[in-house]
């Protein structure tokens, strides 16, 4: 039997009694409210499928993060960018909200708003992800099993991540007393010539050479690598399970020739400060390439829109990542390896994925016909 009480001028609360079940109590700003929360109460009652909502209506959203932080990302291996994603939601208005009352128009909502914040569809999905997966713990382990996923209820981001960036080569152009000097230079020449890190031109060489992932780069041990044989171990990888990898000449001498550090590593920089040095050093690059470019098409009788309009078109030092270090050193591999050895070095679980980052160039595939 459900009962209504008026508490001050403008509120109801209704408490709802069943025998087998535990006491509800609920507080709305009507009347009409008070009672279609209670017939819905009872009906589920009476047809035996009622669960209660007192410990999600009682949890705010930002509870329900850190209790996911604590409990879920703090097990795993690769907890820096989840908690980064945790940190951003804390400081949403969505977390002063109780996670009960999310909906699936809120997450439309605030997936709209990062999108139109400048946000890549990529790095939505993985929020949205995040999202998701706190209210599937909630209803699985913290007694919340009457919560609607409202992530399930909305429209993904669509992305369009394949990427078949490669190492381009141009002719760069410097100015040595007083004269134009060209030369022949391949991206990775320009980036380790002009890197302010020390360590990043054997780190860019050593990921062409192996094809392995930036963390795995910086996390390499030399207990795990043996130069005779020319292999190195990863025990634990970005799919749980361990690989090796064969290594080239170039990259086993680029093991040898790095100094003894005190954890054991081979390389002292950190995943973070690998991507901070590239990008850095791939900016410098591009300027210098510029002025020297600028420089040789004047020289050439351009005039100065015209050298604005070739320097903007050109692709060379542009777009380039690290990660595409990767795409490079497995489409040069599967120039040796066939596909199934090839899945056994990269670490791709199977061939669809390891065709992502497959790009063989056209002009090479000709000269196979020849």
């Amino acid at each position: 039997m459900a009962t209504l009480r008026k508490r001050g001028p403008s509120q109801w609360q209704v408490q709802v009694r069943r025998k087998g079940w535990p006491l509800q109590t609920k507080t709305f700003n009507t009347q009409a409210e008070a009672k279609t929360w209670a017939t819905m109460i009872e009906r589920e009652m009476d047809a035996g499928v009622f669960v209660s909502r007192n410990e999600a209506e009682s949890t705010s959203f930002a509870n329900a993060l850190e209790m996911y932080a604590e409990q879920v990302t703090s097990k795993k291996r690769s907890s820096d960018s989840e908690l980064s994603r945790i940190k951003v939601l804390l400081r949403h208005p969505l977390a002063l909200r109780s996670i009960a009352s999310i909906r699936g128009a809120d997450m439309a909502s605030y997936r709209d708003e990062r999108l139109a914040g400048g946000l890549a569809p990529a790095t939505v999905r993985r929020e949205l992800a995040l999202i998701s997966h706190v209210f599937t713990i909630a209803r699985k382990e913290w007694r919340m099993e009457s919560l609607s996923n409202p992530v399930e209820l909305i429209r993904q981001p669509s992305v369009d991540d394949a990427r078949d960036r490669r190492i381009l080569s141009a002719n760069v152009w410097t100015l040595q007393n007083g004269e134009l000097v060209c030369e022949h230079l391949d991206e990775l020449e320009m980036i380790s010539r002009h890197s302010r890190s020390t360590e990043l031109p054997q780190i860019a060489r050593f990921a062409v050479e192996t094809g392995m992932r930036r963390g795995e780069i910086s996390g390499l041990l030399r207990a795990n690598v043996d130069l005779k044989k020319r292999t190195a171990l990863l025990p634990i990888t970005k799919n749980g399970s361990s690989r090796g990898v064969p290594l080239s000449s170039r990259a086993a001498a680029i093991i040898e020739n790095q100094p003894k550090l005190e954890d054991g590593r081979v390389f002292k920089s950190q995943p973070d400060t690998i991507t901070k040095a590239f990008l850095d050093a791939l900016n410098d690059a591009r300027n210098a390439y510029e002025e020297g470019l600028e420089l040789h098409l004047k020289s050439e009788g351009l005039k100065p829109e015209q050298v604005a309009d070739r320097i903007a078109i050109d692709p060379f030092l542009l777009d380039l990542r690290f990660h595409d270090l990767r795409h490079e050193a497995t489409s040069r591999l599967a120039e040796i390896f066939p596909l199934h050895e090839l899945t056994k070095i990269t670490g791709h679980q199977d061939t669809r994925m390891l065709m992502r980052y497959y790009h063989p160039r056209t002009e090479d595939l000709a000269k196979k016909l020849s």
